[in-house]
Protein backbone atom coordinates (compact mmCIF):
# COMPACT_ATOMS: atom_id res chain seq x y z
CA UNK A 1 0.00 0.00 0.00
CA UNK A 2 2.67 2.48 1.05
CA UNK A 3 4.86 1.59 -1.94
CA UNK A 4 2.03 2.27 -4.41
CA UNK A 5 1.20 5.55 -2.71
CA UNK A 6 4.82 6.75 -2.64
CA UNK A 7 5.27 5.75 -6.29
CA UNK A 8 2.40 7.98 -7.40
CA UNK A 9 3.61 10.89 -5.26
CA UNK A 10 7.05 10.53 -6.81
CA UNK A 11 5.58 10.66 -10.32
CA UNK A 12 3.58 13.80 -9.49
CA UNK A 13 6.68 15.48 -8.06
CA UNK A 14 8.83 14.59 -11.08
CA UNK A 15 6.20 15.89 -13.52
CA UNK A 16 5.99 19.16 -11.62
CA UNK A 17 9.74 19.60 -11.41
CA UNK A 18 10.12 18.77 -15.14
CA UNK A 19 8.09 21.87 -15.95
CA UNK A 20 11.06 24.01 -14.95
CA UNK A 21 12.62 23.21 -18.33
CA UNK A 22 9.76 25.08 -20.05
CA UNK A 23 9.86 28.02 -17.65
CA UNK A 24 10.58 31.49 -19.05
CA UNK A 25 11.48 32.88 -15.62
CA UNK A 26 8.99 35.76 -15.71
CA UNK A 27 6.02 36.65 -13.53
CA UNK A 28 3.53 36.12 -16.35
CA UNK A 29 5.00 32.69 -16.95
CA UNK A 30 5.01 31.82 -13.24
CA UNK A 31 1.34 32.79 -12.77
CA UNK A 32 -0.14 32.33 -16.29
CA UNK A 33 2.31 30.00 -18.11
CA UNK A 34 2.67 32.76 -20.73
CA UNK A 35 -0.86 31.85 -21.95
CA UNK A 36 0.55 28.79 -23.74
CA UNK A 37 -1.42 25.81 -22.37
CA UNK A 38 -3.22 23.39 -24.73
CA UNK A 39 -7.04 22.97 -24.41
CA UNK A 40 -6.82 19.38 -23.15
CA UNK A 41 -4.46 20.34 -20.33
CA UNK A 42 -6.58 23.37 -19.43
CA UNK A 43 -9.70 21.21 -19.20
CA UNK A 44 -8.10 18.40 -17.20
CA UNK A 45 -6.36 20.83 -14.87
CA UNK A 46 -9.57 22.77 -14.23
CA UNK A 47 -11.56 19.61 -13.49
CA UNK A 48 -8.87 18.26 -11.16
CA UNK A 49 -8.80 21.59 -9.34
CA UNK A 50 -12.60 21.66 -9.06
CA UNK A 51 -12.94 17.99 -8.04
CA UNK A 52 -10.80 18.29 -4.98
CA UNK A 53 -10.48 16.35 -1.75
CA UNK A 54 -13.94 17.79 -1.22
CA UNK A 55 -15.20 15.22 -3.75
CA UNK A 56 -13.45 12.20 -2.21
CA UNK A 57 -14.01 13.21 1.40
CA UNK A 58 -16.72 15.89 1.66
CA UNK A 59 -19.22 14.93 -1.05
CA UNK A 60 -19.07 11.21 -0.31
CA UNK A 61 -19.56 11.93 3.39
CA UNK A 62 -22.51 14.19 2.57
CA UNK A 63 -24.01 11.52 0.30
CA UNK A 64 -23.52 8.85 2.96
CA UNK A 65 -25.61 10.93 5.40
CA UNK A 66 -28.13 12.47 2.96
CA UNK A 67 -28.78 9.62 0.53
CA UNK A 68 -30.23 9.95 -2.96
CA UNK A 69 -31.23 13.59 -2.33
CA UNK A 70 -27.54 14.47 -2.68
CA UNK A 71 -27.93 13.92 -6.43
CA UNK A 72 -29.35 17.45 -6.67
CA UNK A 73 -26.00 18.78 -5.59
CA UNK A 74 -24.41 17.02 -8.58
CA UNK A 75 -27.07 17.98 -11.13
CA UNK A 76 -27.31 21.57 -9.95
CA UNK A 77 -23.56 22.02 -9.74
CA UNK A 78 -22.80 20.75 -13.25
CA UNK A 79 -25.75 22.59 -14.84
CA UNK A 80 -24.94 25.93 -13.22
CA UNK A 81 -21.27 25.55 -14.08
CA UNK A 82 -22.03 24.74 -17.71
CA UNK A 83 -24.50 27.60 -18.25
CA UNK A 84 -22.14 30.23 -16.87
CA UNK A 85 -19.23 28.93 -18.93
CA UNK A 86 -21.08 29.51 -22.21
CA UNK A 87 -20.56 33.28 -22.04
CA UNK A 88 -17.88 33.94 -19.41
CA UNK A 89 -14.81 31.78 -20.02
CA UNK A 90 -13.91 33.01 -23.51
CA UNK A 91 -14.49 36.64 -22.56
CA UNK A 92 -12.30 36.27 -19.48
CA UNK A 93 -9.51 34.82 -21.64
CA UNK A 94 -9.81 37.73 -24.10
CA UNK A 95 -9.78 40.25 -21.24
CA UNK A 96 -6.63 38.59 -19.92
CA UNK A 97 -5.00 39.23 -23.28
CA UNK A 98 -6.20 42.84 -23.51
CA UNK A 99 -5.24 43.88 -19.97
CA UNK A 100 -1.88 42.12 -19.89
CA UNK A 101 -2.51 41.30 -16.22
CA UNK A 102 -1.10 38.28 -14.39
CA UNK A 103 -3.87 37.72 -11.85
CA UNK A 104 -7.63 37.21 -11.65
CA UNK A 105 -8.00 40.38 -9.56
CA UNK A 106 -5.90 42.37 -12.01
CA UNK A 107 -8.02 41.34 -14.99
CA UNK A 108 -11.33 42.13 -13.26
CA UNK A 109 -10.15 45.51 -12.02
CA UNK A 110 -8.88 46.58 -15.47
CA UNK A 111 -11.49 44.84 -17.63
CA UNK A 112 -12.73 48.09 -19.17
CA UNK A 113 -9.34 49.74 -19.49
CA UNK A 114 -9.27 51.51 -16.13
CA UNK A 115 -6.57 51.55 -13.48
CA UNK A 116 -8.60 50.08 -10.61
CA UNK A 117 -5.78 49.63 -8.09
CA UNK A 118 -8.12 49.94 -5.10
CA UNK A 119 -10.52 47.37 -6.57
CA UNK A 120 -7.61 45.07 -7.35
CA UNK A 121 -6.46 45.18 -3.73
CA UNK A 122 -9.97 44.51 -2.42
CA UNK A 123 -10.37 41.49 -4.71
CA UNK A 124 -6.86 40.32 -3.82
CA UNK A 125 -7.47 40.62 -0.08
CA UNK A 126 -10.78 38.76 -0.09
CA UNK A 127 -9.29 36.11 -2.41
CA UNK A 128 -6.31 35.58 -0.14
CA UNK A 129 -8.42 35.02 2.99
CA UNK A 130 -10.93 32.59 1.52
CA UNK A 131 -8.52 30.69 -0.72
CA UNK A 132 -6.20 30.18 2.24
CA UNK A 133 -9.10 28.62 4.16
CA UNK A 134 -9.91 26.49 1.12
CA UNK A 135 -6.29 25.33 0.77
CA UNK A 136 -6.18 24.32 4.43
CA UNK A 137 -9.30 22.19 3.90
CA UNK A 138 -7.52 20.26 1.15
CA UNK A 139 -4.60 19.54 3.43
CA UNK A 140 -7.03 18.41 6.15
CA UNK A 141 -8.67 16.02 3.65
CA UNK A 142 -5.30 14.51 2.79
CA UNK A 143 -4.53 14.09 6.49
CA UNK A 144 -7.82 12.27 7.10
CA UNK A 145 -7.09 9.84 4.27
CA UNK A 146 -3.62 8.95 5.59
CA UNK A 147 -4.97 8.59 9.11
CA UNK A 148 -7.58 6.01 8.06
CA UNK A 149 -5.62 4.09 5.47
CA UNK A 150 -2.13 4.09 6.98
CA UNK A 151 -2.94 4.90 10.61
CA UNK A 152 -0.55 7.83 10.44
CA UNK A 153 -1.19 10.90 12.63
CA UNK A 154 -3.81 13.20 11.10
CA UNK A 155 -1.28 16.02 10.79
CA UNK A 156 1.13 13.96 8.66
CA UNK A 157 -0.93 14.16 5.46
CA UNK A 158 -1.21 17.93 5.77
CA UNK A 159 2.54 18.27 6.19
CA UNK A 160 3.35 15.95 3.25
CA UNK A 161 0.84 17.74 1.04
CA UNK A 162 2.13 21.21 1.89
CA UNK A 163 5.75 20.33 1.17
CA UNK A 164 4.89 18.43 -2.02
CA UNK A 165 2.97 21.42 -3.36
CA UNK A 166 5.72 23.80 -2.36
CA UNK A 167 8.29 21.57 -4.07
CA UNK A 168 6.89 21.58 -7.58
CA UNK A 169 5.18 24.98 -7.51
CA UNK A 170 8.50 26.43 -6.42
CA UNK A 171 9.99 24.89 -9.56
CA UNK A 172 7.57 25.78 -12.34
CA UNK A 173 4.68 27.85 -11.01
CA UNK A 174 1.29 27.37 -12.62
CA UNK A 175 2.74 25.28 -15.47
CA UNK A 176 3.92 22.72 -12.88
CA UNK A 177 0.49 22.87 -11.26
CA UNK A 178 -1.32 22.29 -14.57
CA UNK A 179 0.93 19.45 -15.71
CA UNK A 180 0.57 17.61 -12.40
CA UNK A 181 -3.18 18.34 -12.35
CA UNK A 182 -3.56 16.51 -15.65
CA UNK A 183 -1.76 13.44 -14.29
CA UNK A 184 -3.67 13.65 -11.03
CA UNK A 185 -7.02 13.81 -12.84
CA UNK A 186 -6.27 10.43 -14.44
CA UNK A 187 -5.35 8.90 -11.08
CA UNK A 188 -8.49 10.37 -9.49
CA UNK A 189 -10.69 8.80 -12.18
CA UNK A 190 -8.88 5.47 -11.87
CA UNK A 191 -9.25 5.40 -8.09
CA UNK A 192 -12.94 6.29 -8.05
CA UNK A 193 -13.73 3.85 -10.87
CA UNK A 194 -11.82 1.06 -9.14
CA UNK A 195 -13.73 1.45 -5.88
CA UNK A 196 -17.10 1.73 -7.64
CA UNK A 197 -16.46 -1.45 -9.62
CA UNK A 198 -15.33 -3.35 -6.50
CA UNK A 199 -18.33 -2.19 -4.47
CA UNK A 200 -20.90 -3.17 -7.10
CA UNK A 201 -19.20 -6.50 -7.84
CA UNK A 202 -19.11 -7.42 -4.17
CA UNK A 203 -22.88 -6.89 -3.93
CA UNK A 204 -23.61 -9.00 -7.01
CA UNK A 205 -24.52 -6.19 -9.40
CA UNK A 206 -26.44 -2.92 -9.67
CA UNK A 207 -29.92 -4.35 -8.95
CA UNK A 208 -29.01 -5.99 -5.60
CA UNK A 209 -27.21 -2.79 -4.58
CA UNK A 210 -30.32 -0.68 -5.25
CA UNK A 211 -32.46 -3.17 -3.34
CA UNK A 212 -30.24 -2.87 -0.27
CA UNK A 213 -30.19 0.92 -0.45
CA UNK A 214 -33.98 0.94 -0.58
CA UNK A 215 -33.91 -0.98 2.69
CA UNK A 216 -32.43 2.02 4.53
CA UNK A 217 -35.37 4.18 5.75
CA UNK A 218 -35.55 7.50 3.89
CA UNK A 219 -32.20 6.95 2.19
CA UNK A 220 -33.65 6.82 -1.34
CA UNK A 221 -35.99 9.80 -0.94
CA UNK A 222 -35.57 12.41 -3.68
CA UNK A 223 -35.38 15.43 -1.36
CA UNK A 224 -33.92 16.04 2.12
CA UNK A 225 -36.33 16.06 5.04
CA UNK A 226 -35.01 19.18 6.80
CA UNK A 227 -36.14 21.68 4.15
CA UNK A 228 -37.53 25.06 5.26
CA UNK A 229 -40.29 24.76 2.63
CA UNK A 230 -41.66 21.19 2.68
CA UNK A 231 -42.59 19.09 -0.33
CA UNK A 232 -41.71 19.45 -3.99
CA UNK A 233 -41.54 23.27 -3.86
CA UNK A 234 -38.86 23.14 -1.18
CA UNK A 235 -37.05 20.44 -3.12
CA UNK A 236 -36.96 22.57 -6.25
CA UNK A 237 -35.57 25.53 -4.31
CA UNK A 238 -32.95 23.19 -2.87
CA UNK A 239 -32.00 21.95 -6.36
CA UNK A 240 -31.89 25.44 -7.90
CA UNK A 241 -29.73 26.71 -5.06
CA UNK A 242 -27.12 24.06 -5.89
CA UNK A 243 -27.26 25.32 -9.48
CA UNK A 244 -25.83 28.50 -8.02
CA UNK A 245 -23.05 26.39 -6.49
CA UNK A 246 -22.11 25.41 -10.04
CA UNK A 247 -22.41 28.98 -11.27
CA UNK A 248 -20.09 29.81 -8.37
CA UNK A 249 -17.18 28.31 -10.32
CA UNK A 250 -16.75 31.63 -12.13
CA UNK A 251 -16.01 33.25 -8.77
CA UNK A 252 -13.15 30.86 -7.96
CA UNK A 253 -9.84 32.53 -8.98
CA UNK A 254 -7.86 29.29 -8.71
CA UNK A 255 -10.13 27.56 -11.27
CA UNK A 256 -10.73 30.48 -13.63
CA UNK A 257 -7.03 31.20 -13.92
CA UNK A 258 -6.71 27.82 -15.69
CA UNK A 259 -8.87 29.12 -18.54
CA UNK A 260 -6.81 32.33 -18.55
CA UNK A 261 -3.72 30.27 -19.48
CA UNK A 262 -5.27 28.84 -22.67
CA UNK A 263 -3.04 29.28 -25.72
CA UNK A 264 -5.88 30.46 -27.99
CA UNK A 265 -9.22 31.98 -26.94
CA UNK A 266 -10.76 30.34 -30.03
CA UNK A 267 -10.03 26.91 -28.50
CA UNK A 268 -12.17 27.49 -25.41
CA UNK A 269 -14.92 25.07 -26.49
CA UNK A 270 -12.37 22.27 -26.76
CA UNK A 271 -11.13 23.02 -23.25
CA UNK A 272 -14.73 23.03 -21.99
CA UNK A 273 -15.40 19.69 -23.72
CA UNK A 274 -12.53 18.06 -21.83
CA UNK A 275 -13.66 19.68 -18.62
CA UNK A 276 -17.35 18.73 -18.68
CA UNK A 277 -16.89 15.20 -19.99
CA UNK A 278 -14.40 14.40 -17.24
CA UNK A 279 -16.39 16.29 -14.59
CA UNK A 280 -19.71 14.55 -15.32
CA UNK A 281 -18.30 11.03 -15.31
CA UNK A 282 -16.26 11.60 -12.17
CA UNK A 283 -19.07 13.26 -10.20
CA UNK A 284 -21.50 10.48 -11.16
CA UNK A 285 -19.05 7.85 -9.91
CA UNK A 286 -18.42 9.78 -6.68
CA UNK A 287 -22.14 10.06 -5.92
CA UNK A 288 -22.59 6.35 -6.64
CA UNK A 289 -19.75 5.42 -4.28
CA UNK A 290 -21.29 7.66 -1.60
CA UNK A 291 -24.62 5.88 -1.91
CA UNK A 292 -23.02 2.42 -1.81
CA UNK A 293 -20.95 3.31 1.25
CA UNK A 294 -24.14 3.33 3.36
CA UNK A 295 -24.58 -0.40 2.65
CA UNK A 296 -21.08 -1.26 3.82
CA UNK A 297 -21.00 1.15 6.76
CA UNK A 298 -24.42 0.70 8.29
CA UNK A 299 -24.12 2.77 11.48
CA UNK A 300 -23.86 6.50 10.60
CA UNK A 301 -23.41 7.47 14.23
CA UNK A 302 -20.34 5.34 14.88
CA UNK A 303 -17.72 7.19 12.83
CA UNK A 304 -16.87 10.37 10.90
CA UNK A 305 -18.98 10.24 7.70
CA UNK A 306 -16.18 11.99 5.81
CA UNK A 307 -14.09 8.85 6.26
CA UNK A 308 -16.62 6.71 4.38
CA UNK A 309 -14.58 6.29 1.19
CA UNK A 310 -11.23 5.32 2.73
CA UNK A 311 -12.97 3.05 5.25
CA UNK A 312 -14.87 1.27 2.49
CA UNK A 313 -11.68 0.91 0.45
CA UNK A 314 -9.98 -0.84 3.37
CA UNK A 315 -12.82 -3.38 3.55
CA UNK A 316 -13.07 -4.16 -0.16
CA UNK A 317 -9.63 -3.87 -1.74
CA UNK A 318 -6.20 -5.42 -1.52
CA UNK A 319 -3.40 -3.34 0.04
CA UNK A 320 -1.95 -2.46 -3.37
CA UNK A 321 -5.32 -1.24 -4.63
CA UNK A 322 -5.90 0.71 -1.43
CA UNK A 323 -2.64 2.45 -2.30
CA UNK A 324 -4.23 3.53 -5.60
CA UNK A 325 -7.26 4.88 -3.72
CA UNK A 326 -5.02 6.78 -1.34
CA UNK A 327 -3.08 8.18 -4.28
CA UNK A 328 -6.38 9.26 -5.86
CA UNK A 329 -7.51 11.04 -2.71
CA UNK A 330 -4.15 12.70 -2.30
CA UNK A 331 -4.07 13.65 -5.99
CA UNK A 332 -7.45 15.33 -5.56
CA UNK A 333 -6.38 17.30 -2.51
CA UNK A 334 -3.02 18.32 -3.94
CA UNK A 335 -4.38 19.34 -7.37
CA UNK A 336 -6.62 21.87 -5.65
CA UNK A 337 -4.22 22.89 -2.89
CA UNK A 338 -1.46 23.79 -5.36
CA UNK A 339 -3.88 25.87 -7.44
CA UNK A 340 -5.12 27.71 -4.36
CA UNK A 341 -1.64 28.33 -2.98
CA UNK A 342 -0.43 29.76 -6.29
CA UNK A 343 -3.51 32.00 -6.53
CA UNK A 344 -2.92 33.16 -2.95
CA UNK A 345 0.68 33.90 -3.85
CA UNK A 346 -0.49 35.90 -6.87
CA UNK A 347 -2.96 37.84 -4.71
CA UNK A 348 -0.21 38.68 -2.24
CA UNK A 349 2.68 39.55 -4.56
CA UNK A 350 0.76 41.02 -7.52
CA UNK A 351 -2.43 42.48 -6.06
CA UNK A 352 -1.79 43.50 -2.45
CA UNK A 353 1.80 44.64 -2.15
CA UNK A 354 2.32 48.31 -3.05
CA UNK A 355 4.92 47.64 -5.72
CA UNK A 356 4.53 45.01 -8.42
CA UNK A 357 7.14 42.31 -8.03
CA UNK A 358 8.80 40.86 -11.12
CA UNK A 359 11.63 38.90 -9.50
CA UNK A 360 10.62 35.24 -9.65
CA UNK A 361 12.75 34.39 -6.59
CA UNK A 362 10.56 36.69 -4.50
CA UNK A 363 7.43 35.22 -6.10
CA UNK A 364 8.57 31.73 -5.13
CA UNK A 365 9.33 32.90 -1.60
CA UNK A 366 5.75 34.18 -1.45
CA UNK A 367 4.51 30.76 -2.55
CA UNK A 368 6.54 29.10 0.21
CA UNK A 369 5.14 31.50 2.80
CA UNK A 370 1.55 30.86 1.68
CA UNK A 371 2.15 27.10 1.82
CA UNK A 372 3.27 27.36 5.44
CA UNK A 373 0.27 29.57 6.33
CA UNK A 374 -2.14 27.02 4.79
CA UNK A 375 -0.40 24.22 6.68
CA UNK A 376 -0.71 26.08 10.00
CA UNK A 377 -4.41 26.69 9.38
CA UNK A 378 -4.91 23.00 8.55
CA UNK A 379 -3.17 21.89 11.74
CA UNK A 380 -5.37 24.19 13.86
CA UNK A 381 -8.62 23.51 11.96
CA UNK A 382 -11.62 22.03 13.81
CA UNK A 383 -14.26 22.19 11.03
CA UNK A 384 -15.30 19.41 8.63
CA UNK A 385 -13.85 19.45 5.12
CA UNK A 386 -17.34 19.82 3.63
CA UNK A 387 -18.21 22.79 5.84
CA UNK A 388 -14.90 24.60 5.34
CA UNK A 389 -14.90 24.12 1.56
CA UNK A 390 -18.50 25.25 1.12
CA UNK A 391 -17.86 28.30 3.30
CA UNK A 392 -14.82 29.29 1.23
CA UNK A 393 -16.49 28.38 -2.07
CA UNK A 394 -19.65 30.39 -1.36
CA UNK A 395 -17.63 33.33 -0.02
CA UNK A 396 -15.51 33.61 -3.17
CA UNK A 397 -18.55 33.09 -5.40
CA UNK A 398 -20.71 35.66 -3.64
CA UNK A 399 -17.92 38.22 -3.77
CA UNK A 400 -16.71 37.81 -7.36
CA UNK A 401 -19.24 35.95 -9.51
CA UNK A 402 -21.69 38.91 -9.77
CA UNK A 403 -18.92 41.27 -10.89
CA UNK A 404 -17.53 38.83 -13.46
CA UNK A 405 -21.01 38.06 -14.83
CA UNK A 406 -21.81 41.75 -15.27
CA UNK A 407 -18.44 42.47 -16.89
CA UNK A 408 -18.84 39.53 -19.28
CA UNK A 409 -22.32 40.79 -20.28
CA UNK A 410 -20.90 44.21 -21.15
CA UNK A 411 -21.50 46.14 -17.94
CA UNK A 412 -19.08 48.86 -16.86
CA UNK A 413 -19.46 49.26 -13.09
CA UNK A 414 -17.19 51.80 -11.42
CA UNK A 415 -14.88 50.98 -8.52
CA UNK A 416 -17.36 52.09 -5.85
CA UNK A 417 -20.23 49.97 -7.20
CA UNK A 418 -17.94 46.97 -7.70
CA UNK A 419 -16.66 47.10 -4.10
CA UNK A 420 -20.18 47.53 -2.70
CA UNK A 421 -21.32 44.50 -4.74
CA UNK A 422 -18.39 42.41 -3.46
CA UNK A 423 -19.20 43.06 0.19
CA UNK A 424 -22.98 42.93 -0.29
CA UNK A 425 -22.67 39.43 -1.78
CA UNK A 426 -20.10 38.27 0.75
CA UNK A 427 -22.01 39.70 3.72
CA UNK A 428 -25.28 38.11 2.60
CA UNK A 429 -23.67 34.68 2.28
CA UNK A 430 -22.03 34.94 5.71
CA UNK A 431 -25.27 36.05 7.39
CA UNK A 432 -27.17 33.24 5.65
CA UNK A 433 -24.75 30.67 7.02
CA UNK A 434 -24.77 32.30 10.46
CA UNK A 435 -28.57 31.98 10.52
CA UNK A 436 -28.22 28.25 9.77
CA UNK A 437 -30.23 28.35 6.54
CA UNK A 438 -27.50 26.80 4.37
CA UNK A 439 -28.93 23.29 4.79
CA UNK A 440 -32.12 24.33 2.99
CA UNK A 441 -30.63 26.76 0.45
CA UNK A 442 -26.94 26.98 -0.45
CA UNK A 443 -25.75 30.37 0.83
CA UNK A 444 -24.07 31.28 -2.44
CA UNK A 445 -27.48 31.72 -4.06
CA UNK A 446 -28.63 34.71 -1.95
CA UNK A 447 -25.05 35.99 -1.95
CA UNK A 448 -24.76 36.04 -5.73
CA UNK A 449 -28.25 37.52 -6.12
CA UNK A 450 -27.39 40.29 -3.66
CA UNK A 451 -24.27 41.22 -5.64
CA UNK A 452 -26.19 41.15 -8.91
CA UNK A 453 -28.88 43.39 -7.39
CA UNK A 454 -26.23 46.01 -6.65
CA UNK A 455 -24.72 45.85 -10.16
CA UNK A 456 -27.89 45.32 -12.25
CA UNK A 457 -28.70 49.06 -12.67
CA UNK A 458 -25.25 49.59 -14.18
CA UNK A 459 -25.68 46.61 -16.51
CA UNK A 460 -29.11 47.87 -17.58
CA UNK A 461 -27.69 51.35 -18.39
CA UNK A 462 -24.81 49.82 -20.36
CA UNK A 463 -27.24 47.72 -22.40
CA UNK A 464 -29.41 50.78 -23.09
CA UNK A 465 -26.41 52.70 -24.39
CA UNK A 466 -25.52 49.87 -26.78
CA UNK A 467 -29.10 49.67 -28.08
CA UNK A 468 -29.69 53.44 -28.35
CA UNK A 469 -27.65 54.12 -31.56
CA UNK A 470 -29.44 51.32 -33.38
CA UNK A 471 -32.80 52.82 -32.39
Amino acid sequence: MILTFVLFLGVFLLIGIASVFSSRNTKHDYYLASKSIAPSLVGLSAVATNNSGFMFIGVIGYTYVTGLASIWLMLGWITGDFLSSTFIHSRLRMATQHTGEASFAGVLSRWNGGQGRVLQRVIGGVSLLFMLAYASAQLVAGGKALHVLLNWPAWSGAVIGAFLVMGYCFSGGIRASIWTDAAQSVVMMLAMGLLLFAAISHLGGVAPAITQMNGVPGFMDWFPKDLVVPGIAGGLVFAVSWGFAGLSVVGQPHIMVRFMTLNDAGQMNRARMWYYLWFTVFYLMATSVGLLSRIYLVDPGSFDAELALPTMAMRLLSPAMVGVILAGIFAATISTADSLILSCSSALTHDLLPHKIENTKILKAGTAGISMAALLWALLNKQSVFSLVIMAWSGLASAFAPLLIVLALGGKPDTRASIIAIFAGLGTAILWRYAGWQNAVYEGMPGILAGLAVLSPNLFRSMQKRVAPAV
